[in-house]
């Protein structure tokens, strides 16, 4: 079976006047950036910060994001694409990006400034890791709710040419997708996991399938994934029960 792609995003470019900025919520309140760190899941390919978003801000991120005007998937996607059955909303926002990348932990967390537990990378490693120089996040902010029986089936992610916020905007090229989780078992969702399938052995290595890694929901969890050239195959879980709230970026390098 061929590769499934998520769907092609253009490029950002600034909002069109007919869609209107949301007024989101203030990032308040927070866990002081010296009691998060990242944590690498899968290394070279999974990074998670837990407790990015406490209980209570991701409580009114879903409160405020149920008011907007969401767009249910279709269930046949085009030809080449996953099967994603979800409602999602869409916008370039390059000030929203740009609150969420420095108005919070993330930027100090990506980038190294953040001393501790986590990890402890060279420039250079740190480079590496993400594929050349950090510079912010994608303005393309996608928000998706699943719904009881909705999910994302087996895909990859392409990696994407963008304009991260600055002055003027700075030629990007995302690497890493961020999905933020606001809902999780706690708050009433039962399935919806995000589950990675590593690439099988060669068909004469007598080495065993390695076994799915699975990440499961968690109130305010940061998931950082590889994508593009390096993605890892992975999909969306079923939501068995409740409903699965998500925001959407990506990790932009220097282009």
């Amino acid at each position: 079976m061929a590769p499934k792609k998520e769907g092609k995003l253009k490029a950002s470019a600034p909002p069109r006047a007919a869609q209107q900025i949301p007024n989101w919520p203030a990032f308040t309140p927070l866990i002081p950036e010296s009691d998060l760190s990242l944590q690498e899941a899968l290394p070279g390919q999974i990074v998670t910060i837990p407790n990015f978003f406490t209980a209570t801000l991701c409580k009114n991120y879903v409160s405020f994001l149920s008011g907007l005007p969401l767009t249910t998937t279709p269930g046949k996607p085009k030809k080449g694409d996953a099967v994603r059955v979800n409602d999602r909303y869409q916008i370039d926002d390059p000030a929203f990006a740009e609150r969420l990348w420095s108005g919070t932990s993330l930027k100090n967390l990506v980038t190294g400034v953040v001393a501790g537990e986590g990890l402890n990378l060279s420039d250079h490693q740190r480079k590496e890791l993400w594929g050349g120089e950090v510079i912010g996040l994608n303005p393309n902010i996608r928000i998706y709710r699943y719904s009881k029986g909705q999910f994302f089936d087996q895909h990859y992610d392409d990696s994407n040419n963008v304009f991260v916020p600055g002055s003027p905007p700075i030629p990007g090229r995302t690497t890493w997708t961020l999905l933020l989780y606001l809902t999780s078992p706690a708050t009433g969702c039962v399935g919806g996991e995000t589950v990675f399938y590593p690439d099988p052995p060669k068909k004469k290595s007598r080495e065993p399938q390695p076994e799915p890694f699975v990440v499961g929901l968690e109130t305010g969890l940061a998931l950082l994934h590889k994508h593009g050239a390096d993605c890892m195959l992975h999909e969306g879980r079923e939501v068995l029960q409740g409903e699965k709230w998500v925001i959407r970026s990506d990790l932009c390098v220097k282009r």
